[in-house]
């Protein structure tokens, strides 16, 4: 099994950037499709980011295309999700999650989740 930490979250400025990181243990990231979600207050939790397991391939919610990169360090043992142009709804609790198949939008889909890292940006 793998556990999974993350970290990076803070109070940004809108326009601002942060850079969050998923530390895994017990396992490598290699051996999993990797995901970022995230959940505001009353909301349900949502897909922000994806990175297959094989081939790199990487997936985005519209709602963040173009403004983060999620990507893999193999060495570190670690997934990131880059956050660029931030907007105060981008505001929500962040999560890594990891699942050994393919990359899935769907939170119940993935087996392994973070704690969480608050992410709050503000106008």
């Amino acid at each position: 099994q793998v556990q999974l930490v993350e970290s990076g979250g803070g109070l940004v400025q809108a326009g601002g950037s942060l850079r969050l990181s998923c530390a895994a243990s017990g396992s490598t990231v290699s051996n999993y499709a990797m995901g970022w979600f995230r959940q505001a207050p009353g909301k349900e939790r949502e897909f922000v980011a994806g990175l297959s397991r094989y081939g790199g391939g990487t997936y985005y919610a519209d709602s963040v295309k173009g403004r983060v990169i999620i990507s893999r360090d193999n060495a570190k043992n670690t997934v990131a999700l880059q956050m660029n142009s931030l907007k105060p709804e981008d505001t929500a609790v962040y999560y890594c999650a990891a699942r050994t198949v393919l990359v899935s939008t769907l939170p119940s889909d993935y087996n392994y989740w973070g704690q969480g890292t608050q992410v709050t940006v503000s106008s």
